[in-house]
């Protein structure tokens, strides 16, 4: 069994991702990054041939915990009491751009659900919104690679 790796104390919640194939890249992303966690909306998910596809096997060594879309607003609030900070990946008219952005020491960092981005009950359960500047006409990134880009920032 090879050494334990120091984890970034990041935890990436992706429990509003629907796409098997969007959440194993990011099980991926999130091995490869050492984050402390990876938030999907359920377990089952990591037998999906999808998912392992794109996991490249990420799934035995990311630390994984599931949280049901529809309790996600009671869990981000258990996140807050237990002091970390909450932050929503979307773009919002309050929104701060990710490049002058200082994540602080402990935070959670919501991803939204693919075509419907994060729903306000959630938006309301954050500290505020970080977004990722964009030259180009299409006006949305993939979640994977939202996801991957601002994790590694």
């Amino acid at each position: 069994m090879p050494n334990p790796i120091p984890r970034h104390p990041l935890i990436l919640c992706a429990s509003l991702v629907q796409n098997p194939m969007n959440l194993g890249a990011l099980c991926r992303t999130a091995e490869v990054l050492g984050l402390a966690q990876l938030v999907l909306p359920n377990l089952d998910v990591v037998e999906n041939w999808q998912f392992r596809q794109l996991a490249a096997s990420a799934h035995h060594w990311q630390p994984l915990t599931a949280c049901p879309p529809d309790q996600l607003p009671q869990w981000l609030e258990q996140q807050r009491a237990d002091g970390v900070a909450c932050w929503a990946l979307t773009a919002h008219p309050q929104g701060q751009p990710l490049p002058t952005f200082t994540f602080p020491q402990r935070t959670v960092l919501i991803l939204g659900r693919e075509l419907t981005g994060i729903p306000p009950e959630v938006l309301d359960r954050c500290e505020g919104a970080i977004w990722i500047p964009q030259l180009g006409r299409v006006n949305s990134l993939n979640v994977h690679t939202a996801g991957a880009i601002a994790a590694y920032s």
